[in-house]
């Protein structure tokens, strides 16, 4: 039986991916920074049939085409696609590769007659593409090569014996070669494969190398070409069958501790560490329980975790007995191995992480916020509020002069003049002011579509009253008029 093999490009995958997630009507294209500047990564049909090209700078992309639509693109996200897409081509054989970053290779020999023939199995692939609103051009010959080359140059099918015949038409730049190599063998007036092959090898080893003739051979299937499948992800579980059923909180807890051990030491091996974790308790009546801990943090260090089940465990209805426990980690992340020195490891570090995941399997820990700051000198911009278990401590704020601990929407309180009020009624209370400290003028930022701010400047001043409240006063001297917008401790 030959070799049979099957190699999907898709042209405009990181565009038809967006595309899927939020079309847009028109030439729309995904940019990416690179140095100093935006330039295109990837294109629709719409912008390509205008002239954009990946590589060209958004300011003459939008000088050629004023309406185009752009995001941000997201390669990373791209990539998850790609291994997504490569288990759905799991469906026409069991051995799936990637090809770049915008192709997948099947190795589809002894697997065409399920679909009704080739023909069939790639107009069958071409429809589901489709469907899913992607754009997609398919080649299948008898060498991974081969197959390349028809998705990208020619399209079809390349039966045995016909791979000369249907890839000696295409440019030379279908053999997978370098840009400068195929620049160098063009400009000799080699511009097809069949010009390449019809040359004395010797010739064009003592050129070009042995590169040229290895990219020719693999093509026409003569030197066989391994096709990488997808390796399967790990699994990090455990279990523990019981002799005899349990009940007791102690007893579970201790089975607990010797599963935790055990997958923590995998969790190790590969530098990996435990985002949630799913205790499965199996009781003599064939019913589950489960109890899943959400982690702050990655962690792998049984002692840490092991507490934090305390509480789930506790409330479990063991019933008869439980004979069975399994422990999973269903959701891992990247943890390298850390030196640390003996300064670090006397802080009591991850405490704040362990009281995070406490508090968070109670609330949720999409629930729990810090606040990070921010480079803006306006004081409503200077900070962001972040999810606290996905995201890290971000420094210490600057400020050159002290902000307050309550900030608020202004709220007007009356008054004129440049300096502040004497004496003003503020949330129904009547406040006199002992000192005042000023002014700190803050202007807009002009770049920015503030609504706020519009007004234009404000001289901010720091007010203490006689009844004990500290105030952030200030003043619009455009517009004259005094609020407060925040409270000092």
């Amino acid at each position: 039986m030959s070799r049979r093999v099957v190699s999907l490009w898709f042209p405009r995958f990181a565009s038809d991916r967006a595309l899927r997630l939020r079309p847009v009507e028109g030439a729309f294209a995904l940019t990416l920074s690179e140095g100093n500047a935006d330039r295109l990564y990837c294109a629709n049909a719409v912008a390509a049939g205008q002239g954009l090209a990946p590589g060209m700078t958004v300011t003459d992309a939008r000088a050629l085409q004023p309406g185009l639509q752009t995001r941000p693109a997201d390669p990373r996200g791209d990539a998850g696609f790609l291994r997504a897409l490569a288990r759905w081509a799991g469906r026409y054989c069991p051995w799936v590769g990637l090809e770049g970053r915008d192709g997948l290779v099947l190795d589809v020999t002894g697997a065409a007659h399920l679909f009704g023939g080739e023909a069939q199995m790639l107009d069958d692939m071409r429809l589901r593409l489709s469907r899913a609103g992607l754009t997609v051009q398919l080649g299948l010959a008898g060498s991974r090569g081969g197959a390349w080359a028809l998705a990208r140059f020619g399209q079809g099918i390349a039966g045995p014996g016909e791979a000369l015949r249907r890839i000696g038409p295409l440019p030379i730049a279908a053999l997978r070669l370098e840009p400068q190599t195929c620049i160098a063998l063009e400009r000799l007036g080699l511009r097809s494969v069949s010009d390449l092959h019809r040359l004395p090898r010797a010739t064009v080893t003592r050129r070009f190398g042995p590169g040229p003739l290895l990219r020719l051979d693999q093509a026409l299937g003569e030197v066989p070409e391994a096709i990488a499948p997808l390796p399967d992800p790990p699994v990090y579980s455990t279990r523990l069958t019981l002799p005899d059923p349990i009940g007791l909180t102690g007893d579970v807890m201790a089975g607990t501790a010797r599963l935790l051990d055990q997958l923590c030491a995998r969790l190790k091996a590969r530098e990996t560490g435990a985002r949630l974790l799913r205790l499965t308790l199996r009781r003599v009546d064939m019913g589950h329980q489960q109890v899943e801990l959400r982690l702050a943090s990655p962690m792998r260090d049984p002692a840490r975790i092991l507490p934090l089940f305390e509480r789930g465990v506790a409330e479990v209805e063991a019933g008869f007995g439980i004979d069975q426990m399994r422990l999973e980690a269903v959701q891992v992340e990247d943890l390298p191995v850390q030196q640390l020195s003996h300064a670090q490891a006397g802080q009591g570090a991850g405490r704040l992480e362990d009281l995070m995941t406490r508090i968070g399997n109670r609330i949720g820990l999409e629930n729990i916020h810090r606040f990070l700051p921010a480079d803006s000198h306006i004081p409503e911009r200077s900070f962001l509020v972040a999810p606290a278990a996905w995201s890290d401590p971000g420094g210490s704020f600057v400020a050159l002069r002290p902000r307050p601990l309550r900030l608020f929407p202004p709220e007007p309180i009356g008054g004129a003049g440049r300096k502040p009020p004497r004496s003003f009624r503020w949330r129904a209370m009547s406040l006199t002011t002992e000192r005042a400290a000023g002014p700190e003028r803050i202007a807009p930022e002009w770049w920015l579509q503030e609504d706020a701010w519009r007004s234009g400047l404000r001289d901010y001043w720091k007010v203490d009253t006689r009844q004990g409240r500290r105030l952030w006063l200030y003043h619009t001297p455009q517009a004259p008029g005094w609020f407060v917008q925040g409270e000092f401790a």
